[in-house]
Order: C-alpha cells, then sequence, then structure tokens
C-alpha cells in the first residue's frame, strides 16, 4: 500500500520559515520524481517545487522561486520542503506527491500517481 505522510505545517508569522518533509512507503522512492503542491481556500492545487528521482533537477514555481528549496534523501525515503520568506499568501494546504518516469513537465499535476493526506500552512500578516 502506498503511503505519503506529509508534516511539518503549521502557524507562522508572515517573514518566518517552516520545513515541511515527506516521508514514502509502499513503493520504490528512489525512482519516482517527487513534488509538492498546495491548495488554498477557494483556489485550485497549483504546483509550488518538483525534484528528480535522484534529486539533480529541480523545478519551482515563479512565485517561490528564490524562496523555497526542494530536497530529498532517498535513503530516508523523505523528501523535505525549506520555506522561507513567508507570505500570507502562502497559506494553503500542502501536499505531497509522486511519480514514475514520464516526460511530462514536473509541474504537470496531472502527471502524479501518488498524493498524501496534505498539511496546513499558515501564514499570519
Amino acid at each position: 500500500q502506498v503511503q505519503l505522510v506529509e508534516s511539518g505545517g503549521g502557524l507562522v508569522q508572515a517573514g518566518g520559515s517552516l520545513r515541511l518533509s515527506c516521508t514514502a512507503s509502499g513503493l520504490t522512492f528512489s525512482t519516482l520524481a517527487m513534488g509538492w503542491f498546495r491548495q488554498a481556500p477557494g483556489k485550485e492545487r497549483e504546483f509550488v517545487a518538483a525534484i528528480s528521482w535522484g534529486g539533480g533537477t529541480t523545478h519551482y514555481a515563479d512565485s517561490v522561486k528564490g524562496r523555497f528549496t526542494i530536497s530529498r534523501d532517498n535513503a530516508k525515503r523523505a523528501v523535505n520542503l525549506e520555506m522561507s520568506s513567508l507570505k500570507p499568501e502562502d497559506t494553503a494546504v500542502y501536499y505531497c506527491a509522486a511519480r514514475p518516469f514520464t516526460l511530462q513537465p514536473m509541474g504537470d499535476m496531472r502527471s502524479y500517481d501518488y498524493w498524501g493526506q496534505g498539511t496546513q500552512v499558515t501564514v499570519s500578516s
């Protein structure tokens, strides 16, 4: 059974930092690209960041570029999202997702087969 479990969400003031983590089980983690997506109230889910299976390629949404950093530890079956200089507009439920090899763009949500349940991030002004 494939399971992705996010952790690390919470409440933070604008300008602050948070670190999200996602651990995986039930799949061959090291062969999967991993991504983070988010969904704010009343809005569609959107791409945040993604990382290739080996960690050599990363991709970020323009809205988080320079503020967020995605990384992975294949030995621990984990992917992390370091978020800094947080803004109120970063408030959302953040989801971890995994996908097998594909030529689809890393930000293409439809290409991800596995999803976590999400973790809430709230940034106060």
